[in-house]
């Protein structure tokens, strides 16, 4: 049996964040080998922020915490797919309920996921 652990190699990893009782996949996030351990310490999501070049713990400022119920690697250990329990109704930063909130259909794309939150309000 291969260990468990993702291959931080290459750095960051992309982490699939999907609704545990739904199935909906609510964003996709990057994680290096410091997010990854403290989502295994804390039981909470923790991502790599690219653009601020730096680890943050999802929720911090919006209070839209992901409670990591299981978690899976793909075949090759370096994508991962996390099952959460999203407190707050919201997971994406535009205060959709996810961050795949577009849709394209008959060459036209629409919003297909309502806004839960303002988003100035939240984040100034």
């Amino acid at each position: 049996m291969t260990a468990f652990v993702p291959d931080f190699s290459g750095g960051l990893l992309p982490a699939i964040a999907q609704d545990a009782d739904s199935g909906e996949v609510l964003m996709l996030a990057w994680m290096n080998a410091e997010a990854w351990e403290k989502t295994l310490a804390t039981g909470e999501a923790h991502y790599f922020s690219r653009s601020r070049q730096k680890l943050w713990h999802k929720g911090e400022t919006s209070g839209n915490i992901q409670s990591v119920r299981a978690i899976r690697l793909d075949c090759d250990q370096d994508a991962i797919l996390l099952l959460v329990r999203q407190h707050g109704e919201a997971a994406c930063h535009t205060g959709h309920r996810s961050c795949f909130y577009r849709e394209l259909e008959n060459g036209k794309i629409s919003e297909c996921s309502p806004v839960i939150f303002d988003p100035a309000k939240v984040y100034g």
